[in-house]
């Protein structure tokens, strides 16, 4: 009886190693494939738990998800005026048939990449050769990475692959195209510039010509308007002093003397050779008269 318990503990032993080598699982996140004799016999695409017969089946995991090709440099393209482009894109994929990613490059992820960049390069190209470097840069972009994504995941589909969005990160001129870009962009600035500067002298000369015109017109203007107050003032002063004069000449002599004496001795300093019996001082004399 004790010689029987190794035996049992042994042929037990194997019975789990063999109900562990028969069964399998498959992850959410994977696809498996179970091989017999190097013959595909089975494709799995649902998660849980399987079997396989054990020496003569084996089984591989492929990925699931969504991976990402993404190249270490930019590529060069030329555009439709040929001038080059460095263009920085990446690929989104996975894999659509199981069966047909196998048949097709052999399981081998390295394998199925060098394809798919082959695909997407050969795409980016032809697209980038029918437009300008305005249109690549800003204008058609989305337009690029849609027909790049469509005609990739149409050639794609032969290994068993799905091309789930390509995406262009950074279109770049090469550093020798940038210099000479922004030269000539800084060389039309300029020329801009000096065209502003020309057309803001003329616009101010004729600004201050205008100015100048006006100013000329409103001084013409109030120097006529001027005399002309002046004129009118001086009439109703000479129709005043004749309708005064008319009244009372002799008044009017006296007040008219009167001012002139005003004007003539407003100075202590003024001097004036006269002679005594002149007529300006005639009213002097009366009033030295008049005071006896």
């Amino acid at each position: 009886m004790m010689q029987r318990v190794p035996a049992l503990l042994f042929v037990a032993f194997a019975a789990f190693a063999l109900i562990g080598s028969s069964l399998f699982t498959v992850d959410q996140r994977q696809y498996a494939i179970v091989f017999q004799l190097g013959e595909i016999k089975e494709v799995i695409t649902e998660p849980g738990l399987n079997f396989k017969w054990p020496l003569i089946q084996n089984v591989r995991f492929f990925e699931r998800r969504i991976m990402t090709l993404d190249a270490p440099e930019p590529e060069r393209y030329l555009t439709a005026e040929k001038k080059p482009v460095l263009v920085d894109a990446y690929v989104k994929w996975r894999i659509h048939d199981v069966r047909q990613y196998y048949i097709s490059v052999g399981g081998d992820e390295a394998v199925a990449k060098t394809r798919l960049a082959q695909t997407v390069n050969s795409g980016l190209r032809e697209e980038f050769g029918k437009r300008t470097v305005h249109d690549v840069v800003s204008g058609e972009r989305d337009k690029i990475m849609a027909e790049v994504q469509k005609k990739a995941d149409a050639d794609a589909r032969a290994i068993g692959v799905e091309i789930v969005d390509v995406r262009l990160k950074r279109v770049d001129l090469p550093q020798e195209v940038s210099e000479a870009v922004y030269r000539r962009m800084e060389t039309e600035r300029k020329r801009v510039a000096n065209e502003l500067r020309s057309q803001g002298a003329a616009e101010a000369e004729r600004i201050r010509a205008d100015a100048d015109r006006q100013r000329e017109v409103i001084l013409a203007e109030a120097y006529r308007e001027a005399q002309k107050i002046k004129g009118e003032g001086d009439a109703r002063a000479a129709a005043i002093y004749a309708r005064a004069f008319g009244e009372n000449p002799e008044f009017y002599a006296f007040y008219r003397s009167l001012e002139a004496y005003r004007n003539s001795f407003a100075s202590k300093n003024d001097v004036m050779v006269i002679d005594a019996s002149s007529e300006f001082f005639k009213f002097m004399k009366n009033a030295s008269k008049s005071g006896k």
